[in-house]
């Protein structure tokens, strides 16, 4: 079990950034990926980036360009910067771990973004 907490979320105006943060309980260099989904309100949860173990990133086409997902395996920690925050970037961000046929999340953190 892999316990994943966020945290660096809030209100910014639009064309702002933000760094969230994703710590892990343990080993994050263990996890075969871990990445950052969001939930806009009224909408279902979507990818916006994600990491391998290898180092690999993938991200949603609506944030390429704009945020960049790194991982610190020394800090079991995950972030994903957010420039150029746009109001359709509000949602409530989660962590999102996994390793084999298991799935982790964590308890999400909102980001709010003011035209």
């Amino acid at each position: 079990q892999v316990q994943l907490v966020e945290s660096g979320g809030g209100l910014v105006q639009a064309g702002g950034s933000l760094r969230l943060s994703c710590a892990a309980s343990r080993g994050i260099a263990s996890l075969d990926t871990v990445g950052w989904h969001r939930q806009p309100p009224g909408k279902q949860r979507e990818l916006v980036a994600y990491i391998t173990n290898g180092g690999n990133t993938n991200y949603a086409d609506s944030v390429k360009g704009r945020f960049t997902i790194s991982r610190d395996s020394a800090k079991n920690s995950v972030y994903l910067q957010m420039n150029s925050l746009k109001p359709e970037d509000t949602a409530v961000y989660y962590c999102r771990g996994t390793w084999g046929r298991y799935v982790f999340w964590g308890q999400g953190t909102q980001v709010t973004v003011s035209s």
